[in-house]
């Protein structure tokens, strides 16, 4: 049917170009110019035909490229995919995707801050104070006996000028004044017996208030001139060793304060790994 249709349009076509040259040329066109309309009507129909073979042509393909999608389908539907979900779940994956690789972007930002924050950070180990990460959270340790006398409390002067030359670090730096921390206070396991405050738990809550109690105090009063609603105090006894309470020399560095940089809760990743 289609082709007796294209049929009648092609004869209709050649109708209608053989009455116009007989209007073009009235009832006495020269053998020369009937000629070349005919040249002129022969190449038209080859065109016509070149045109309807190309059309022929890309049909069965685009009739071949539906077989195979059919196939495919079926294929997929024989390996339990589920065809008509499909589409669904590509999309999920690419949302999936998408979202990873947002989490990536916020994930390098947090490491570039903490890098940033340990190169400022380590200047204090210039005063020989170390700075490592504990915990998820990295931390300042300053050695307690430089700070205290055994038993007790009270700053000593070298104590108070280690904790000014830290406390000028934090203070003059945008970004480290800005940060939230908290004086961590720890004993060896030695018992505690001949102070006021009981136990290693009251002695190591004390010396944390003591240190804080410096840093917050201003400057003109010879103390750190840190803010003090960015900072806060807590005492651990000797229930948080960094080293062996057997030795003489292990129970030396347990008697410590720390101050500890509080993470962000954006921060709350493994610190640990952005050291390797």
């Amino acid at each position: 049917m289609k082709k007796l249709v294209v049929a009648l349009k092609s004869q209709w076509f050649f109708g209608v170009i053989f009455l116009s040259l007989l209007a073009a040329f009235g009832c006495g066109p020269t053998e020369e110019e009937m000629r070349s309309k005919l040249r002129e009507i022969d190449s038209l129909q080859k065109q016509l035909s070149a045109e309807e073979a190309q059309n022929k042509k890309t049909q069965s393909q685009l009739d071949e490229a539906r077989a195979k999608v059919e196939q495919l389908k079926m294929q997929l539907s024989a390996a339990g995919v589920d065809v008509a979900n499909l589409k669904q779940d590509v999309e999920e994956q690419a949302r999936a995707l998408e979202e990873y690789k947002r989490r990536a972007a916020q994930l390098e930002a947090i490491k570039q801050r903490f890098e940033k924050l340990r190169k400022k950070l380590q200047n204090l180990t210039k005063l020989g104070l170390k700075v490592v990460v504990r915990k998820n959270r990295m931390v300042i340790q300053l050695p307690g006996d430089v700070l205290f006398d055994s038993g007790r409390e009270t700053l000593r002067k070298q104590g108070q000028e280690i904790l000014g030359q830290v406390a000028t670090v934090i203070r003059n730096d945008d970004t480290l004044s800005k940060r939230d921390f908290q004086v961590a206070g720890h004993t060896d396991n030695r018992p505690y017996r001949l102070g006021p405050f009981k136990d290693n738990w009251g002695l190591s809550v004390m010396r944390a208030r003591e240190v804080l109690g410096f840093l917050v105090k201003p400057v003109d009063d010879d103390g750190g001139g840190l803010s003090s609603a960015r900072w806060s105090a807590a005492g651990y006894g000797d229930t948080d060793p960094v080293e062996n309470n057997e030795s003489k020399k292990g129970r030396q560095g347990n008697r410590r304060c720390e101050l500890v940089v509080l993470p962000s809760i954006e921060e709350m990743l493994d610190l640990k790994s952005l050291t390797k």
